[in-house]
């Protein structure tokens, strides 16, 4: 089904061509004719399968009736997920006169007061405690907005934004049609939704257990003060194109990026203590191939779209099970393939676990033949290790997000389960190999199924650079 068929105006058809997208995915399918015809709308879709242009169009086609004024507006929970709606908004309107802008906190507001005041805008693009901001500075009025979308919704809960998402509603007209766009939908946000939206249709293609299923997930235990260790040997080893590692702290972040420098990799750091224009050069820079590997926070795993990530490190396992299925979804973006490797000390062995029930299904583990797991720390590491992990658990991300970085509000997974063992360069324990991980299986069945063990990793080639051998 082409995107002319869907009902958009050619002006925009010309605008999604240009931008190199023919065939709409099957979250844009389904939704942009329901977004046309009016109707509210709670849209649950996996990370990369093109939800940003299953609510701009629509709403880029409504937009071309009127004339120019703020009519409306998409919330978003971080800076630069906001920036990237911004512009994937800009390159489909690009053949229409419509006004776009994006205002978000971190950098000064005054150049976003000017640009709302003497120019105006059509769709503005917000992080919540910056719109506020703004609307408390009587910098731009909410009184025409015909069309809100809450965009990664249960983030800005989590983060901490529901209170300024009941100031935003309550300055918005009631009459004014609302799309809920998420990647999950747990039963918190299912209430506030009953709240905001009036008889909403409903698409649901992301089951919140599963991610893409062109990532390859894999496990690999190892003591928490040889895991940098292991990281340098995997990035060492690996065939790998862009790569982001995610950390749970901004401070354990800025630590590790160093020791990689220090170990000869291209590497930026992304955390809450960047500043806005820090954060941009490093997406950019992973964008362009400047820079192999991106240590980063929470603040990284969703809304950062880049294409040709082929691995996503969870250096850190995440606290809970939809943090990790966001942080995975960087990689193995709208089917391409990926690998999403676990680093698990003992002592996070319940939150894998906690995971593994939440996907309903164990992970691989791996381990490597030419990797020396006893080898002892360095004199105060294990003090530093011991430090940060305290930090970690204090429940804040250090990531933060949008108008006022707020970080993560998380739990702990408590359950536990049953894997299979896997040796990196010899057959599994149990079944036989195969090239994947196991299929879905439930926790009360916990036979694992044995997998390749080599798991997604792919050895380097000696004759040509990291960038060149990227998979897309």
């Amino acid at each position: 089904m082409p995107f002319a068929a869907l009902g958009l105006p050619a002006p925009l058809v010309k605008g999604v061509r240009a931008a190199g997208y023919t065939q709409p995915t099957p979250i844009q399918a389904k939704a942009i004719p329901l977004v046309l015809s009016g109707r509210d709308l709670i849209a649950a879709a996996q990370t990369g399968t093109g939800k940003t242009a299953a609510f701009i169009l629509p709403i880029l086609a409504h937009l071309l009736k009127g004339g120019q004024r703020l009519r409306a507006l998409v919330l978003t929970p971080t800076r630069e997920l906001a920036a990237q709606i911004e512009t994937n908004a800009r390159d489909y309107a690009r053949f229409t006169d419509l006004s776009i802008g994006v205002v978000f906190g971190g950098v000064p507001i005054p150049p976003q007061e000017r640009l709302l005041r003497n120019h105006g805008v059509d769709l503005l693009v917000a992080t919540p405690g910056r719109l506020l901001d703004l609307q408390g500075r009587q910098s731009l009025s909410l009184d025409e907005v015909e069309i809100l979308v809450l965009d990664e919704a249960d983030r800005m809960v989590d983060m901490g934004f529901a209170p300024d998402l009941r100031r935003i509603l309550k300055l918005l007209p009631t009459n004014r049609q609302t799309l809920l766009f998420s990647a999950t939908m747990p039963p918190e946000l299912n209430k506030v939704a009953k709240e905001t939206l009036h008889d909403p249709a409903r698409v649901d293609l992301a089951p919140p257990s599963r991610p893409a299923a062109g990532i390859t997930q894999a496990v690999y235990p190892v003591p928490r003060h040889l895991k940098t260790d292991l990281l340098h040997h995997l990035l060492r080893e690996t065939d790998t194109g862009g790569v982001i590692v995610f950390t749970r702290t901004k401070h354990g972040a800025a630590r590790l990026a160093k020791n990689l420098e220090r170990r000869g990799h291209s590497v930026s750091a992304l955390h809450g203590d960047r500043t806005q224009s820090q954060r941009e050069r490093a997406l950019s820079d992973l964008r362009r191939g400047r820079i192999d590997v991106l240590v980063a926070t929470d603040i990284a795993s969703r809304g950062i779209d880049v294409d040709d990530i082929t691995h996503v490190i969870n250096f850190d396992v995440p606290h809970t099970p939809e943090d990790y299925v966001h942080r995975i979804g960087r990689t193995g973006r709208v089917d391409a393939l990926g690998d999403a490797f676990t680093f698990m000390s003992p002592d996070e062995s319940k939150d894998v676990t906690g995971i593994e029930r939440f996907l309903a299904r164990t992970i691989p583990r791996v381990m490597l033949p030419d990797f020396d797991y006893k080898a002892r720390p360095q004199p105060g590491a294990a003090g530093r290790e011991r430090d940060e992990e305290r930090s970690s658990r204090g429940g804040r991300s250090g990531g933060g997000g949008g108008g006022r970085d707020r970080g993560d509000r998380s739990s702990r997974g408590s359950s536990r389960g049953v894997v299979t063992v896997v040796r990196h360069g010899g057959s599994p324990s149990g079944n036989g190999g195969g090239s994947r991980p196991a299929q879905s299986q439930s926790q009360s069945q916990p036979q694992a199924q044995a997998s390749s063990a080599t798991h997604g990793r792919r050895p380097k080639a000696a004759d040509s650079t990291r960038r060149g051998k990227r998979r897309i």
